[in-house]
This record gives structure tokens, C-alpha cells and sequence, in this order.
């Protein structure tokens, strides 16, 4: 019982940690809009992102490198349901193999 107490709690801090940094990017993108638009760069990365986002999501579970990739989903404004499938489950299977070395 206390190992699946502390997967929910691990995984469920961690679940609302992304979708926090989700729309934290969403609401970046907005105030960041027309300098994307503008710059080649912010358009090209808009492109790119588009074409390899919900690859990219498969490193959010990652420690240090994770966060940042869950705030880009939102800057980029991946579909929700499946930000949250992809970057949740690899939270989620990210404490079950930890709690598994422990």
C-alpha cells in the first residue's frame, strides 16, 4: 500500500507540474506571437516543432531537460489530450521504474 500511495502522489504532483508548464506556454505563445511570426528562426522552430512535437514529448521524462519540453507543447499548442497521454504516462512509468531500483 505505501509503494502505490507514493506513485499516486509522485505522479500526480508530477501530471499537474506538466500541465501547469503546458499552459504556462500556452499563455507565453500568445504574448510571444507576432515576435515568432516575424523572426525566420521563430518560424522556423514553430515548423519544426509542428513536424517532430509529440516525438519530442517521448525526452519529457527526462530530469532536467523534461520541464522545458512540456512548456514548448504548450508553445506550440499540441493537442492537449495527447500532451497529456505522452508527457503523464512517461511520468508515471518514470516513478514506477525508480520505486522498482529502490
Amino acid at each position: 500500500m505505501p509503494f502505490i500511495n507514493a506513485m499516486l502522489a509522485a505522479s500526480s504532483g508530477n501530471i499537474l507540474a506538466i500541465i501547469a508548464n503546458y499552459w504556462f506556454g500556452y499563455w507565453l505563445y500568445e504574448k510571444s506571437r507576432t515576435k515568432l511570426a516575424d523572426s525566420k528562426v521563430g518560424r522556423w522552430s514553430i515548423e519544426y516543432g509542428h513536424k517532430y512535437g509529440y516525438f519530442i514529448l517521448l525526452f519529457s521524462w527526462l530530469p532536467v531537460l523534461g520541464d522545458p519540453l512540456t512548456l514548448v507543447a504548450g508553445v506550440l499548442r499540441l493537442r492537449f489530450v495527447w500532451f497529456v497521454i505522452i508527457a503523464g504516462s512517461l511520468r508515471v512509468m518514470r516513478y514506477y521504474f525508480i520505486a522498482q531500483i529502490i
